[in-house]
């Protein structure tokens, strides 16, 4: 039996935020839910959303914990999930979730390890996740391989939604590449850090590499303590 989230132990240890764990009927928990129902009609016609990049578009904007609330309410909504810390020059997602990081992303893609082999159970129902992995020499090459594509498909006959936490835009190709490769992307800027011409370049740099921009999600407070709200935008 899979061992449940330790919300005690998050709390005073985890710089990520797990608010709709530990929180769930807080606002904040309340505006995550209401993404997640925004983002379940993105996608056009009768196609679900299968796989979705969370960036920002540099460092300290959210990105990580909107990533793995956005991964929670999903599965909280019956979805089987797979939160994919894409982020391997600086890995967090093993933190979040008290888990190993022998084993990743980087061996799955390099061919060292199965899917099975690399995909823990996160303590939350519905939800699984899949480490970062020892940081490769050259992750933008490994992310842009053919056997990342061949990986993607895999994962997508083994759940209902996949998010991919990526490295903000703005400082490595990894997060353009991985973006492009998902049927979504989510933007997470953060009020006081994000600066207006970062978040047009970044905007440009992804319609660049073709990547499908959902939406934004504004993050207007510090610790997640009072209120954020969630801009959706398929332009």
């Amino acid at each position: 039996m899979a061992k449940k989230y330790d919300k005690k132990n998050s709390a005073a240890t985890n710089p990520v935020n797990l608010i709709t764990l530990l929180n769930p009927n807080s606002s904040i928990s309340e505006q995550y839910r209401t993404v997640r129902t925004n983002l379940q009609f993105a996608v056009a016609g009768d196609q679900p959303l299968r796989s979705m990049a969370v960036v920002s578009s540099g460092p300290g904007e959210g990105k990580s914990t909107s990533s793995a609330n956005l991964a929670v309410v999903f599965a909280q909504a019956g979805r089987r999930v797979l939160l994919v810390d894409a982020d391997m020059r600086k890995a967090t997602v093993h933190k979040t979730f008290g888990l190993s990081n022998e084993v990743g992303l980087s061996n799955l893609v390099s061919g060292q390890q199965s899917a099975s082999s690399v995909i823990q159970p996160s303590g939350v129902d519905n939800l699984s996740v899949m480490t970062a992995g020892p940081t490769p020499p050259n992750p933008a090459e490994l992310l842009n391989s053919h056997r990342m594509n061949v990986v993607i498909e895999e994962l997508y006959q083994m759940f209902d939604l996949i998010v991919f936490d990526l490295p903000p835009v703005m400082t490595v190709a990894d997060g353009l590449i991985m973006a492009s490769k998902t049927d979504g992307t989510v933007v997470v800027i953060r009020e006081g850090v994000t600066r207006k011409d970062s978040i047009i370049e970044a905007k440009n740099r992804l319609i660049q590499a073709k990547a499908r921009i959902l939406g934004v999600i504004y993050n207007g407070v510090e610790q997640m303590n009072e209120s954020s709200y969630y801009y959706y935008s398929d332009k």
